[in-house]
């Protein structure tokens, strides 16, 4: 009878986590969805704006590069005002920036729109983590983190599905108007997850006090400006560049600038002390590694399946849920394994070795390639991924103090991005010169083939028959063969060079996270 009052308070917060979570996972589904789905909407876009290339393309690079300078600027405000009001503030500018895509006149206004729905989701992702790190606790913080990952996969792996479905069915539009209905929702549970943050241990609402770093939000915001920038515009100036090579310097310039001000700061942006907890940053590399691993196959494979194996884009479609699927199914059966005594770091290092075994297995195909031969290397990269996403985000935010969950998941998140941007723009950097080797050295034996240069860099989009076309070959058949082959041949070396990068990043990771405990990396 005297028990029952103490467990009142616990029984009031319990019944109000399932909405929580729900509201969280729907915000998270959305954010990578609009990443990998808007690119499927650019060529309507363009035809419907008519917009040049390259404000076309800012129309994703403008949500990646804001999404990248805000994320951990928004983790750190939480800290000072409070996760949930952050997390209102994101879902709020999301749902704005979507219906202005919806609305958009001009492909101006929608570059600047989509950069608005980059920093809502910048704090969608930051503050999310951060909440499910302060209401969850126990194995349930753990199945709320597998969840995590689970849906953010989800997003990633049918935001391009989903996207082609709106565009051909009801327009380019209703793929933006489609996230604002969707956030709309998210935005009538917040009044359930303010209660719920608020009631977590602490009773802070995530509230920290101090002051919001303004000097360091600023120097950071302006060094991932300069990076991203660099990064996205790389392929197309050339990393050799004067103007690229200027970027780089400016975001080192600034970088060094920031940590200064962070040193003397009483209420950093980033606590440089996270960085020297080298459990910490060895669990935050292990997105950087999935980066190079799997984004990028998942991003460059599709054009690999249709443009050397000959097949349909509806048949590499298909195919491509290969590499995605255990993405949606392995975040909770890692969790449930740690539930029953596996050791998280176990789980986090048979992740690595599948993303290096995954990718040196893709090397292992071929123009004629089958689908029992493509399955098993695609679902091993893919187990590389779906073993460690959201396990890696729940470990990392119990190793530091709940003050600074905001700021730790920012942290996270901004190294899960920015390396993901980075992989990619390299990738197809090194894809498109080895290509451009091979046209160069073989083109020569095809009669009237011509412009190497060009006929490469079509190639290196999928394009062979508009490559072979703009060739002036007289065999067109044949100049076709040939470049496929020479795609293959950059493809394999490209591989390569991944696998040895997502190694390194193993060893490294392995050598962080020595010494850890049984049942947790802290």
């Amino acid at each position: 009878m005297q028990a029952a009052p103490s467990d009142a308070p616990d029984q009031r917060r319990r019944p109000a986590r399932t909405p929580v979570l729900a509201a969280v996972l729907l915000a998270v589904f959305v954010v990578p969805m609009s990443i990998s789905g808007t690119a499927v909407a650019l060529p309507r876009i363009g035809a419907g704006t008519h917009a040049d290339l390259a404000p076309l393309q800012w129309v994703v690079n403008a949500f990646n590069v804001a999404f990248a300078c805000f994320t951990l600027v928004w983790g750190s405000i939480a800290d000072v005002i409070g996760r949930a009001r952050a997390f209102a503030a994101g879902v709020a500018l999301y749902a704005l920036g979507s219906l202005a895509s919806a609305v958009a006149a001009d492909v101006l206004w929608l570059d600047a729109a989509r950069a608005l729905t980059g920093i809502g989701g910048a704090a969608i992702f930051s503050c999310g983590a951060a909440i499910l790190s302060t209401v969850f606790d126990g194995p349930a913080r753990a199945r709320a983190f597998a969840l995590f990952g689970t849906v953010a996969g989800a997003g990633v792996a049918l935001g391009p599905s989903l996207a082609g479905v709106l565009v051909q069915g009801l327009g380019w539009r209703w793929v933006f108007a489609v996230h604002a209905v969707a956030l709309a929702f998210v935005l009538l549970a917040l009044p359930v997850i303010a209660r719920a943050v608020t009631a977590a241990p602490g009773g802070s609402g995530g509230a920290g006090g101090g002051r919001i770093d303004v000097p360091g939000s600023a120097l950071f915001v302006l060094a991932m400006v300069l990076l991203t920038t660099a990064i996205v515009q790389g392929s197309q100036w050339g990393w050799g560049s004067a103007g690229v090579l200027g970027l780089f310097a400016g975001a080192v310039a600034v970088l060094g600038v920031f940590t200064a001000v962070e040193h003397r700061s009483a209420h950093p942006m980033l606590d440089l002390g996270l960085l020297r907890d080298r459990r910490f940053l060895g669990l935050c590399l292990v997105p950087v590694a999935a980066s190079f691993g799997f984004v990028t196959v998942l991003t460059y494979l599709p054009s690999y399946l249709t443009a050397v194996t000959g097949r349909g884009t509806g048949a590499a479609g298909l195919l491509m849920l290969l590499l995605t699927a255990p993405v949606l199914v392995l975040p909770m059966l890692a969790a449930r394994l740690v539930a029953h005594g596996m050791r998280p770091l176990t789980l986090v290092l048979l992740s690595l070795a599948c993303l290096v075994a995954g990718d040196l297995a893709l090397t292992l195909l071929s123009p004629s390639a089958t689908v029992l031969l493509l399955a098993a290397p695609m679902l091993i990269t893919g187990a590389g991924m779906g073993l460690s996403a959201g396990l890696v985000d729940g470990q990392a935010l119990e190793l530091v103090d709940p003050a600074k969950a905001g700021m730790a998941a920012g942290f996270l998140n901004t190294l899960r991005l920015g390396s993901e941007a980075v992989a990619v723009a390299v990738y197809g950097s090194a894809l498109a010169t080895v290509l451009g080797t091979r046209v160069a050295d073989g083109i020569g034996a095809h009669p009237g083939a011509s412009r190497a240069g060009e006929v490469a860099d079509r190639t290196a989009g999928g394009d062979l028959a508009g490559a072979a076309e703009l060739s002036g070959a007289t065999d067109h058949r044949a100049f076709t063969d040939f470049l496929a082959h020479a795609y293959d041949s950059a493809f394999h070396s490209v591989l390569w060079g991944l696998a040895a990068v997502g190694a390194l990043l193993a060893v490294l990771i392995a050598l962080l996270l020595r010494g850890t405990s049984a049942r947790s990396t802290a």
